[in-house]
């Protein structure tokens, strides 16, 4: 790297009386387009007396230099770093990905040391993450395993609608054991499902689509549904909201019966609950089917539930759980 030279730069001793100068460490965001700085920071560097830069492919510099600032590359020690500002200079360090942590944990010592005039230091970030940036980095480690993974490069929709399935279990699990650590590591879970979906998604040469189109659909599909928030109607209950997000999901849905869209495929309990919840939120007056045996008492403890409010799935797993534990007991006892 052809590093600027920092040899001759006058010492800290040179001039008892002058102004110690300041260091800006100047921190960006990758996850921000390039250019994109706060005024604060675009303001310190027109001002500053120097600005360097350790990287000389970082992506800021073409975006500095075409605003006028002419920008070292230089990777200075923390004392030459100190002796440049002498005089009362100001000297900006654009700082690389990694964030200077030599350079930091140096003038970290020198200030500790009690031996050294310190300057000024602060530490500037030029741009900010925005929530959910995170998500981009997701994105774009997803293009990677999807290329270059011998597993990954290979799945399909058919192949991974199972883990869909396991993870969407783990997640209710989770929640349902109160364990806020495994909540989020489930989330990242049921998250990964649909960046890897949408990811592949992207290779149909049908009808191709991306995460950016899963998430417009999905943004637009919240804003149309949600008038009270978004629009001029209003809302003051839960059930006027939910009165609203059935009316308007009606006018998109165009469906000719109640039970359109509701998954055959899912747990019996919860199938009974949704369709008893459609038949009830629709105001239709359907007696039950009557039949022998168990299934169509299930039927009914499910309708059940659902008109007291209660998920049937949910009590029976809780049911089930305390089962357990009740079997782990009868086995420590009887093994003891």
């Amino acid at each position: 790297m052809n590093a600027t030279s920092f040899e001759g730069a006058p010492g800290q001793g040179a001039d008892a009386t002058a102004a110690l100068g300041r260091i800006v460490l100047l921190t960006t965001s990758h996850r921000v387009a390039p250019g994109l700085l706060s005024w604060p920071a675009w303001q310190v560097l027109h001002a500053a007396d120097r600005v360097l830069c350790a990287d000389g492919a970082h992506p800021q510099l073409p975006y500095l230099r075409e605003a006028g600032i002419a920008v070292e590359e230089a990777a200075p020690t923390a004392q030459e770093l100190v002796d440049a500002c002498a005089g009362g200079g100001t000297v900006v360090v654009v700082a690389t990905g990694e964030g200077e942590p030599h350079l930091t944990d140096g003038l970290a010592r020198l200030a500790g040391s009690g031996r050294v005039r310190m300057p000024e230091l602060e530490l500037l970030p030029a741009s900010y993450d925005l929530p959910g940036a995170r998500l981009l980095d997701l994105v774009q480690v997803m293009d990677r395993i999807r290329a270059e993974c011998p597993w990954s490069s290979r799945q399909t929709h058919e192949g991974l609608a199972k883990y869909g399935i396991e993870e969407a279990y783990e997640l209710v699990e989770a929640i349902e054991a109160g364990d806020r650590e495994e909540l989020r590591e489930e989330l990242g879970d049921v998250l990964l499902q649909v960046v890897f979906h949408s990811r592949i998604a992207e290779e149909d040469q049908d009808a191709p689509f991306s995460i950016d189109d899963v998430a417009g659909g999905i943004v637009a599909k919240l804003i149309h549904r949600h008038p009270h928030v978004f629009g001029d109607e209003t809302a003051t209950t839960p059930e006027e909201v939910k009165e609203h997000w059935l009316r308007t999901k009606a006018v998109e849905k165009k469906r000719t019966s109640v039970t359109e869209g509701v998954p055959l495929g899912q747990p019996g309990l919860a199938l009974a609950s949704k369709l008893s919840s459609r038949v009830r939120t629709a105001g239709l007056e359907v007696p039950l089917p009557q039949g022998e045996g168990i299934g169509y008492d299930l039927l009914a403890l499910a309708a059940r539930a659902e008109a007291e409010g209660v998920d049937p799935e949910a009590a029976l797993r809780a049911a089930a759980r305390a089962y357990r534990d009740a079997i782990r007991e009868v086995e420590g006892q009887s093994q003891t």
